[in-house]
């Protein structure tokens, strides 16, 4: 049985104690998806959005990414494996020291 994707609110309550544990309150954002007009701060709703769509995509690819264990990778999958890159977040970050 393939595990049941996260809701919205299952999501929201995850990147609301991550972001607590840093110190961050998104409820000194204003409510709603606009910006404040004072400040130009986003709206609570349009960050959390953001946050979610982020979660889905970008955490998934990263923990899906797999090193090639001798003896029990299948040998084609370990040959694929091992010439594809690591998977990072910002790559121009990790690429800028071998241009140099």
């Amino acid at each position: 049985m393939a595990p049941t994707p996260p809701t919205d609110a299952e999501l929201n309550t995850l990147i609301r104690a991550r972001l607590a544990a840093l110190g961050i309150d998104l409820d000194q954002l204003p409510p709603g998806t606009a910006p404040d007009p004072q400040t130009g701060s986003p709206g609570r709703d349009a960050v959390l959005a953001s946050l979610r769509s982020f979660v889905r995509g970008t955490v998934a690819t990263l923990a899906a990414y797999q090193l090639p264990t001798p003896g029990v990778t299948d040998p084609d999958v370990a040959r694929a494996l091992s010439q594809q890159r690591v998977p990072v977040l910002y790559p121009s970050i990790s690429a800028q020291g071998r241009t140099s």
